[in-house]
């Protein structure tokens, strides 16, 4: 398909089209998975656009044109896993330098910047995101970078791309949106002013538990060039397996979004009436701060909901997320299955407990990624773990 073509059709038909071509070799309709290293070329320096694996691979090629054109993006830049993406982008500041981020983000995040970049002289503030006064106080003649989670992890708080991005540029920063909880499918911050676009490509877009990866997107030609100038002296690369399951996982997103939306949202609208339950976020609740935000800013509201148990206890949360059978009590989100998730003692854990606590993340507080499965048996599911109390 011509690619001018492409880019005036909608996502569904670019999530299975963009990036890819029939193999013009055999005819192949999926992109073959080129288990190779290295590429024979005709000449020294004269190749086919490919000379060694670490740099390139038809697979991944063909993986980085389909998100860019997901995230209307002009480069797509892939990763062996969402903490390399978030890594090499780091890996573009000099010691100085500074960065404000979101308070609350995923932990792996936060440990990235506080424990492995603050040695190094790069030093990171973490803000409320939503007020936007105190992203400004928290900005310094050194920032360089906003980093920013919408919806947030693991309290799914929505924040204003536009305005923040806005703000980063007014200082002469970069703005980089960890774009996993919502996916293109939801929200395309480089639209919304962003100059980066993350995402964890183990989450939503494969779809499957079954690959690990990262994207950064960008229309920046500069920032395309650093990018992968990190990954040919660095190496983090995703292998053409993962690509290819990356791949496969991407021809059923805006299928599977349609799903995960809808079962969250049910979820969300009878975890509200649980009397256990003292609170739910979610941004499909009319009475959730940052829902009107979330109408205006993304096409649907996730499939990741946090719920707060009426007894603030981490025996409690224990009781729940050991009583699921539907819910699997595990890391990661945004698979087809549905799993149940404590974020004080695992996905967070790095961050000191002062620091999650001033969040407003509790020791009772269970983030549910929420599956493709029937909703009745998750509601089921979830009343059954939660009559344990």
């Amino acid at each position: 398909m011509k690619q001018e073509l492409l880019e005036s059709m909608g996502l569904g038909t670019k999530s299975v089209h963009a990036g890819q071509r029939p193999d013009p070799e055999t005819g192949a309709v999926m992109t073959p998975i080129y288990q190779t290293s290295t590429y024979a070329q005709s000449a020294p320096g004269v190749h086919k656009g490919y000379e060694y694996g670490r740099v390139s691979n038809p697979t991944r090629t063909a993986l980085e044109g389909n998100l860019a054109g997901l995230e209307s993006a002009a480069h797509g830049i892939s990763f062996s896993s969402g903490v390399a993406a978030t890594d090499a982008i780091a890996r573009c500041l000099k010691p100085g330098d500074h960065i404000v981020a979101s308070n609350d983000l995923y932990g792996g995040t936060y440990r990235l910047f506080r424990e492995v970049f603050r040695p190094f002289g790069i030093t990171s503030d973490f803000i409320d995101m939503s007020d936007l006064e105190a992203v400004r106080q928290a900005i310094t003649s050194n920032t360089r970078l906003l980093w920013i989670e919408t919806p947030t992890n693991p309290l799914v708080r929505i924040v204003d791309i536009q305005a923040l991005s806005d703000i980063g540029h007014e200082q002469g920063a970069a703005v980089a949106v960890d774009n996993t909880f919502a996916t293109p499918i939801l929200q395309r911050p480089l639209e919304l002013g962003a100059d980066l676009v993350v995402h964890s490509t183990t989450k939503y877009l494969g779809g499957h538990s079954d690959a690990i990866g990262g994207v950064v997107c960008t229309n920046d030609n500069e920032w395309n060039e650093r990018l992968r100038f990190l990954i040919k002296s660095a190496g983090a690369v995703p292998g053409p397996m993962d690509c290819f399951l990356t791949l496969r996982g991407t021809k059923t997103l805006h299928l599977r979004m349609e799903r995960h939306c809808s079962n969250a949202q049910a979820l969300a609208e009878h975890l509200v009436q649980h009397p256990k339950v003292s609170k739910v976020y979610y941004p499909g609740l009319p009475d959730f701060d940052g829902h009107e935000l979330a109408k205006r800013q993304m096409d649907g509201f996730g499939g990741m909901v946090s719920f707060l148990l009426v007894n603030d206890s981490l025996e409690a949360a224990n009781t729940v997320l050991s009583s699921t059978q539907v819910f699997t009590l595990a890391e990661s989100l945004g698979g087809v299955e549905s799993l149940i998730n404590h974020p004080a003692t695992m996905t967070h854990a790095s961050i000191p407990v002062e620091e999650r606590r001033a969040a407003g993340l509790h020791d009772a507080l269970i983030r549910l990624s929420v599956g493709i499965e029937d909703i009745d048996d998750l509601i089921g599911d979830v009343d059954r773990a939660l009559s344990t109390l």
